[in-house]
């Protein structure tokens, strides 16, 4: 759904979860409702059939929605239950998203989640938010692995433990989660912003929680929560990928159908927020860099018939660069961005506008304009242009999301929440009946100064309040309801190097760029491009570099054909997403669309390239943003440490090299100083076709797209010659270094160090699952387990590793957000992890297992077209084929532990890190001398 979530505010995804078990809580005979027997017969009945989805229902009561997609060779599992943060009691902020963590505690079937997901290559998470929470897995496409899924999630709707001991150690998980959003003024403006927007309803309570309530939950509550809540009957299951319809009902019966359906009915809630009945206003005041402002204004529920005009609205006002608040605050300079979003419920949601200035921009005229712009809209009528743009966006995010089953079974969570999965198709259908019409009296009926939440309050003599229509009967609004005729299908593929090498086609366009390209049938007949332009050497780019990045950010602001706005709507209405960059040494395209539109897309795209217009209007906009996405990031711990981490390990390159790591005040500068005639002179001098990659995969003919990319590249030369820019090892000493981020309550880690390592060297394989083992994988890593799941002091935790392609030039890298006060606990771990790793290697079982993880994910990988023309294009520049992934993974298949710990010990070694500790250490330490309060005994 477009626009939902502006920023990851109050859905939170689990990024680690827990692998020390206790045992299933003793039952309370009191506190468990009765059961009733099931049915004589639990065969599913058939509900409805949309668009190639269909719903099944237990006797039971869970609801089963099946995707079957044969061109995706995986299968997702995805469970919804109709719980979230909204039925959350007093004292239980948060319970909902903390149970979901506890949920990947285990089961006495399955006591190792991660381990049990991880070692079948499972792409798993699991989110929270406002009326739902959901679980799912995208694991490889079999039987087994769809029956275990479903065995799996059948049992811990039922048996996970939920365990004094588990949530002794999630808690500090979950609290770091919520430090790190500390961390954003952004996301804590919303957060007060919305509070005050619902006075009664729990909308207004962030879906994290209260830091005192994390703290202090007792077991007991989170466990009848669990029980009141988790149950098939308040459940909606989706399976999606590839799998048979009639094996996947028969498993979803002989798993989920065992389920008895609990006595009592599912608890309602009933709070309603009464309409609002004047401005109210909050002011936020924490360290920071840029000015930020957000107004709320509530709409009704998401079924209601208006959200498709809603939806429109926030397009038409929101939207970059077209919509009325970028040209209002924007455009005129007194903003550095504008933005709107909505959030579409099961109750009364909101519709959202924000804006953000630099310091030095006064704040008056930008409130000022934000608020006149939003609730003024009515007086000026949207136009046939406005509104068709806004649906063609909307349109265009639908149909690439019912492309994706993988991704559409996900999302159908949101869509179940609001009500109903059929309202993603009765919306949609919606969104097509739209006029200007609707679109103005909407604006009226909602964007009301006394239905606005801003900051402050101040008293209306006489208040104008948005009245909410009655509730939807959604029996009447869906009955007879059918849908639309299904996509394309395609064809099931097989992402093995051997058949990706016997489908591959190489070759050379008349101009110099190798190409590769796969065809093969693809859901809704969809194609990825990739290509790459390269050109330039070290010394012609030398301090080049500022020219170079701007040069690479003009070309998707207008050619000499089309404004930005018009290339923005000739690719909506292609239904295409393409991204266009560029730097000092080359430019990148990626393109994903129908197959009937490549040509028409690919021929913008060599616009884009040939013809920029370099228009002096749309390069101060772009100086403005970019002066404002640098300002914000002085103060943030993972900015700075990253910026320092990186800084040492290539110190080696002066200024001016196109390798050379600026510090953020230089990259401030260069913003400041560049000019346009400085970034077109870059394009004249270097830009061309003379050298490059080229990658297609999906569904397209094969010798119309060569064709038609030598036709369009033909006789495009760089002026200067081409020499790749070696990268040179340079050994570093170890180094500590500790950044204050004042007022930040979560804390940045980076420990690692240079490789003397290629891709194609003996120890490559064994360092890559050296690596895997102690910090890849889903939660099952040494360093999830150790930092994450027994001391709880890191919510996202792990370890990379990098060999370089054609230089031996690689890295090897650590990272964890904390709390500041735990620095030094987090850091003895990440020492004594990796030094066992080096020192005693990993165990026969933990090499197996996390073999077979890796391998399925570099299968996963290769099975995204997106991926593997990536890969295909770099492929070429390396002049490697997939024989290299074979022969890979045929090594990692043979190693032993011994292969795995010498190879690390030939390259990793903790005496030679360098260590960046970025946060407020000092502020940590002061807090520390301060007593914190015991709550009361009850």
């Amino acid at each position: 759904m477009p626009r939902r979530t502006p920023l990851a505010l109050l859905a939170v995804l689990l990024v680690a979860g827990p692998p020390v078990w206790a045992r299933a809580p003793a039952a309370k005979p009191a506190a468990t409702a009765p059961t009733r027997a099931l049915a004589k017969s639990s065969a599913p009945a058939l509900v409805t059939s949309v668009e190639g989805i269909t719903e099944y229902r237990l006797p039971n009561g869970l609801r089963v929605l099946l995707f079957p997609d044969p061109t995706k060779p995986t299968v997702t599992v995805n469970i919804t239950y109709l719980v979230g943060s909204k039925h959350e009691g007093y004292g239980e902020t948060g319970m909902a998203h903390l149970l979901e963590h506890l949920m990947f505690k285990g089961t006495p079937t399955t006591p190792n989640v991660p381990q049990a997901l991880t070692e079948r290559g499972a792409r798993p998470n699991g989110t929270t938010w406002l009326d739902r929470t959901n679980y799912y897995e995208t694991l490889p496409a079999s039987d087994e692995n769809l029956r275990w899924a479903l065995a799996f999630e059948a049992d811990r709707m039922v048996h996970s433990f939920i365990a004094q001991k588990d949530l002794d150690s999630e808690m500090t998980v979950v609290r770091n989660e919520f430090e790190s959003g500390e961390n954003d003024p952004r996301g804590i403006l919303f957060k007060r912003t919305m509070s005050a927007a619902y006075l009664w309803h729990n909308y207004g309570k962030a879906t994290i929680g209260a830091k005192a309530d994390l703290e202090h939950v007792p077991i007991d509550r989170l466990q009848d929560f669990y029980r009141r809540y988790y149950r098939p009957d308040n459940a909606v299951l989706v399976v999606a990928g590839s799998f048979q319809p009639d094996k996947a009902l028969a498993l979803v019966q002989s798993t989920f159908g065992k389920l008895p359906r609990p006595a009592g009915p599912v608890p309602l809630t009933y709070t309603q927020e009464p309409t609002q009945d004047g401005e109210r206003e909050v002011t936020l005041r924490r360290v920071g860099d840029n000015q930020l402002l957000t107004s709320l204004y509530h709409v009704p529920e998401g079924a209601h018939p208006d959200f498709a005009a809603i939806d429109v609205l926030t397009e038409v006002l929101g939207d970059v660069p077209s919509g009325r608040l970028y040209k209002a605050l924007v455009e005129t300079k007194k903003a550095a961005r504008a933005g709107a979003f909505n959030f579409q419920l099961r109750d009364p949601g909101v519709v959202g506008f924000s804006t953000e200035a630099r310091q030095d921009q006064p704040l008056g005229p930008v409130r000022e304009a934000l608020i006149k712009t939003v609730e003024e809209a009515a007086r000026t009528p949207f136009t046939a242009e406005e509104v068709n743009r806004a649906k063609t966006s909307l349109e265009k995010q639908t149909e690439l999301l019912l492309n994706n089953s993988e991704r559409a079974a996900i999302l159908l969570s949101e869509w179940t929440a609001v009500g109903d999965w059929r309202l993603l198709f009765l919306h949609r259908d919606r969104i097509e009946s739209v006029t200007p019409a609707d679109v103005t009296r909407v604006a009226a009926a909602y964007l009301k100064s006394s239905n606005r939440t801003l900051g402050a309050f101040l008293p209306t003599p006489k208040p104008d309040r948005s009245e909410l229509p009655a509730p939807v009967d959604l029996a009447k609004a869906l009955d007879g309801y059918q849908g639309k005729a299904l996509v394309a299908q395609g064809e099931a593929f097989d992402p093995s190097p051997a058949n990706i090498e016997s489908r591959v086609q190489r070759g050379e366009l008349p101009g110099g760029i190798k190409y590769a390209v796969l065809p093969k049938k693809t859901r809704g007949e969809m194609v990825n491009l990739s290509l790459t332009l390269r050109w330039g050497t070290e010394e012609t780019v030398r301090g080049k570099l500022p020219a170079a990045t701007y040069a690479g950010r003009m070309l998707m602001r207008g050619t000499t054909k089309h404004t930005r706005q018009q290339l923005a709507d000739a690719l909506d209405t292609l239904k295409a997403r393409v991204g266009v960059d560029g730097s000092a040494l080359g430019a990148s395209v990626s393109i994903e669309c129908p197959r009937a539109n490549l040509p028409a897309v690919l021929k913008l795209v060599a616009e884009v390239l040939r013809e920029p217009s370099f228009d002096a209007k749309e390069f101060a906009v772009l100086k403005q943003e970019r002066l404002a996405a640098l300002e914000s990031q002085r103060s943030e711990p993972q900015t700075q440490g990253s910026i320092a981490f990186w800084r040492v390990l290539s110190a080696h390159y002066p200024k001016g090299h196109p390798y050379y790591v600026p510090t953020l005040e230089e990259r401030l500068s260069d913003v400041k100083d560049v000019t346009l005639e400085q970034a077109r002179d870059f394009y004249r001098q270097f830009y061309g076709a003379s050298n490059g990659e080229l990658a297609v995969v999906g569904d397209f003919d094969a010798k119309e797209v060569v064709a038609l990319a030598g036709t369009l590249f033909d006789g495009w030369k760089s002026p200067v010659p081409y020499a790749r820019v070696q990268k040179v090892f340079q050994s570093v000493g170890p180094k500590a270094l500790a950044l204050e981020t004042p007022d930040k309550a979560n804390a940045y880690f980076l420990a690692g160090q240079t490789l003397k390592l290629r891709s194609d060297d003996a120890d490559w394989p064994g360092v890559m699952m050296g690596n895997f083992v102690l910090g890849g994988g889903f939660l099952n890593s040494r360093l999830a387990t150790r930092v994450r799941q027994k001391e709880g002091l890191s919510y996202g935790v792990g370890s990379s590793v990098d060999a370089g392609e054609l230089d031996a030039v690689g890295s090897f890298v650590t990272y964890a957000i904390h709390a500041p006060q735990n620095a030094q606990k987090l850091e003895v771990a990440m020492r004594e992890e990796i030094t066992r790793a080096v020192q005693k290697g990993f165990t026969q079982e933990e090499l197996d297992k996390a073999r077979a993880g890796l391998l399925e994910y570099r299968q996963s990988a290769r099975a995204q077209d997106g991926n593997l023309a990536q890969q295909l294009a770099n492929y070429l520049f390396f002049n490697r084929t997939l024989k290299y992934d074979a022969e890979l993974e045929a090594k990692l298949q043979k190693l032993t532990p011994e292969d795995v710990r010498k190879a690390l010990a030939n390259h990793v070694d903790w005496g030679k890190a360098t260590v960046v500790r970025a946060g407020d250490f000092a502020g940590a330490a002061k807090q520390a001398q301060t007593p914190i309060g015991v709550p009361a005994s009850p």
